[in-house]
């Protein structure tokens, strides 16, 4: 587990990294919520097929700056983000609540891992 800042304000929040194939893969699938966040490494798009709730997407690029942030139901596709390199994913509403908004920056803190 890790946490990660929003504008430099940390969220202490669970946030988890997917950063395998699998894991990425796998995402929310099969889960009835999130407590937290998960991130989504080399990644610049996502689906929420066969997913059971709306989620917040954040496109992040190599810094961490978001790109776009969108509430997807399920069973959509989004389209990908040329520019996205990882994309942050949570339950519909939180991003909102967090200050989560295109053009800040989010930092992950977790030993040895980070954009930025």
């Amino acid at each position: 587990m890790a946490t990660f800042t929003v504008a430099g304000r940390e969220a202490e929040l669970p946030l988890e990294i997917a950063e395998s194939g699998r894991a990425r893969r796998r995402g929310l699938l099969g889960r009835d919520g999130v407590d937290g966040a998960l991130l989504l490494t080399a990644s610049a798009s996502v689906h929420t097929i066969g997913m059971r709730f709306a989620v917040d997407v954040a496109y992040l690029d190599r810094k961490g700056k978001v790109l776009a942030v969108r509430t997807m139901r399920p069973g959509r596709i989004g389209l990908p983000r040329l520019r996205a390199r990882c994309v942050l994913e949570a339950e519909a509403g939180a991003m909102a609540r967090w200050g989560v908004r295109r053009g800040v920056r989010v930092t992950v803190v977790q030993h040895g891992w980070g954009p930025g």
